[in-house]
Formats: C-alpha cells, sequence, structure tokens
C-alpha cells in the first residue's frame, strides 16, 4: 500500500515543544533552617517553591515535577505521595462537633493541578517534621543528599522510559543530542525527542563530606545521562555541589544572605535563574559563571583537602600531614 500513495510513513516529525520534568530536592535539615530562620523562614521558602512549581507546570501542559526532601536521617517524598498501604483511606472533610467542614480539596478557586501539589508537600513536610527522631539531630547538620539524588535518578529514568516510545525499533533523541533542523533523518528513526530531565537542589546544609564518594557517582550517572543539576545554595557551603553543577552543565548559586530576607529574593533566584529548561538554556545567557572548588575529600577521614596523594590502582585520596601520609 505505501507503494501505491507514494506516502512514506517511516519518518515522524514533531515540532512541538518537548515536555520538562523537573525535580527539586529540598534540604529540610531543621538546624539549618533554624539558623536562617531569621532571614528566611522555612514557610517563605514554601511559598516560594510553590509559586515557582507553578510556574514550571503552567509552561507546558504535559509538563512534570516531583519533589524530594533530604533530611537529617533519611530521603522521603513530598511529591508525588507515595501510595498509602491498604486499608488506609484519605478523608477529604474534618469533623467537628457533627459537622463536615470542607479541605482544600474544596478550594473552587484554585486549579486542581497547583492545589493537590500544595497540599501534598505540605502534608508530607508537617508529617516528616514530626517523625524527626531529636537524637538524629545532634549526630550532625548533615543531610541525606546522596539518597535524594539516587532517587530523583531513579524517577527520571522511570518516567523517561514511560515516555519513550517501546520496542526493538524504537530510538529518542536528546534534546542535547538533536541534529539540526536541516539534517536529514534516516527511515525509521523519530525526531520526538523524550521528556527534558534535571534536578534542582536547594540546599542549606555544609557537611557533605561523609557521603564523598555516594555524591560523586550519582555526579558521573548524571552526566552519563545528560541531566543537569542545578544548586540553588541558600546557607552553608559545600564543594561537591558545585562540582556537580559543574560537571553536568548546570546553575550554581550562591546569593547573599541579605538578597533573600522576606521569601521575595527567593522566588526572583527561582524564577529568573532556574525557571528555564534545557531546551531554551540554548538560547539564554545563563548565570553561575564562577570559579569551582575543585578539591576532593579523603578516603580515611572524609576531610576536604587541599592536597594530598592519589592511589594510582584505585584513586582513593588520602592527606598530606607535615609527619607523612596518612593512609
Amino acid at each position: 500500500m505505501e507503494g501505491i500513495d507514494a506516502t512514506d510513513r517511516n519518518i515522524i516529525i514533531s515540532n512541538a515543544t518537548p515536555p520538562s520534568i523537573l525535580t527539586i530536592i529540598l534540604d529540610t535539615n531543621p538546624i539549618a533552617w533554624s539558623a536562617l530562620s531569621p532571614t528566611l523562614p522555612l514557610t517563605k521558602a514554601l511559598s516560594s517553591l510553590l509559586v515557582f512549581i507553578n510556574a514550571h507546570l503552567a509552561i507546558n501542559h504535559a509538563n512534570q515535577v516531583c519533589v524530594i526532601a533530604s533530611h537529617t536521617d533519611r530521603s522521603t517524598w513530598l511529591y508525588p505521595t507515595p501510595k498509602p498501604t491498604k486499608g488506609h483511606r484519605h478523608s477529604s472533610t474534618n469533623k467537628s462537633n457533627g459537622v463536615s467542614k470542607p479541605t482544600a480539596e474544596e478550594d473552587a478557586n484554585k486549579y486542581r493541578p497547583f492545589l493537590a501539589i500544595e497540599q501534598q508537600v505540605l502534608s508530607n513536610l508537617r508529617a516528616l517534621i514530626d517523625d524527626t527522631d531529636p537524637d538524629t539531630l545532634e549526630e550532625g547538620e548533615s543531610t541525606q543528599i546522596a539518597g535524594a539524588l539516587t532517587i530523583a535518578l531513579t524517577y527520571i529514568n522511570q518516567q523517561t522510559l514511560q515516555a519513550s516510545p517501546s520496542g526493538p525499533d524504537s530510538n529518542y533523541i536528546r534534546v542535547a543530542e538533536q541534529p539540526p533542523p536541516s539534517t536529514s533523518t534516516t527511515a525509521g528513526q523519530s525526531q520526538t525527542s523524550s521528556l527534558v530531565s534535571r534536578i534542582l537542589v536547594l540546599s542549606v546544609s555544609s557537611d557533605l563530606s561523609s557521603q564523598y564518594i555516594s555524591v560523586m557517582n550519582a555526579i558521573f550517572a548524571s552526566q552519563r545521562l545528560q541531566i543537569p543539576i542545578d544548586v540553588l545554595k541558600l546557607a552553608g557551603d559545600t564543594v561537591f555541589l558545585q562540582q556537580a553543577s559543574d560537571a553536568t552543565g548546570g546553575i550554581y548559586l550562591a546569593p547573599e544572605t541579605e538578597a533573600l530576607k522576606g521569601g521575595a529574593g527567593l522566588l526572583q533566584y527561582l524564577m529568573m535563574g532556574y525557571l528555564p529548561d534545557v531546551t531554551s538554556r540554548r538560547w539564554l545567557v545563563m548565570p553561575g559563571d564562577q570559579e569551582v572548588d575543585f578539591r576532593a575529600a579523603c578516603f580515611c577521614h572524609r576531610d576536604v583537602v587541599d592536597l594530598g596523594f592519589v592511589c594510582s590502582v584505585c584513586l582513593s585520596s588520602t592527606f598530606l600531614r607535615s609527619q607523612g601520609l596518612t593512609r
């Protein structure tokens, strides 16, 4: 039949903007947020973050978002909420004196997708804070950023596979690898790109040297998958997130504390610096060009070192003392 009407059905061309999936890792370290609260309370930061998420979803109806909490003792989902166990049902009304009061789920003045994200993020974060063991806060000010990055990469890979065409002849092209429009495509090749993925980390913690190996493995995986890691450093100082942003082609910003006062500055940084996706950034001059600290952590004490020795076999690094080499 193809020879009769002379129609070539092997080439599929789509000029539509590919959907974008935004994975947000929110550092929920209570100690760090308590120190930052005089300038930027957590409630103000959440309000700005929700506005930023709504703007991302409003750009394209096919855009997706997920929010992961990087806590002191674990990494957990804020959105989407994991499926409840059997026998657990969510009630949409609150009863007081025998009268059912409507919750925010019945608010007709809010766009339903925006409302669902707001409810799930706030409720899951509240449950996370309530379940925090005070003993874990005394162990240190670190956060489980390595686990959050692993969850984010797993979720992105799952969504990409679901959005990509299935079958042995399927061939999807990432945006960074797409040929120019004038390039001719071979038979059976599709020009429809998969999800455009990126990770945004909102960090307030400082000490991440104990997770050096896990964080670097996540960086290499993101680099291999061409997933940029954007970092907005609200407080503290860590070299590994800056290396992650540089290695994956992301944006690293560390605004001054006074610029974040009240929460309005945070929203401006989010909207102007991190709202464009990978496809839009090719046509824009993005911020964040600065010197990168490429120091590493020693494998013996997990300390960030300026000078040390590297094993030629396993590439492990050990730091240098005045007395000699410490293994």
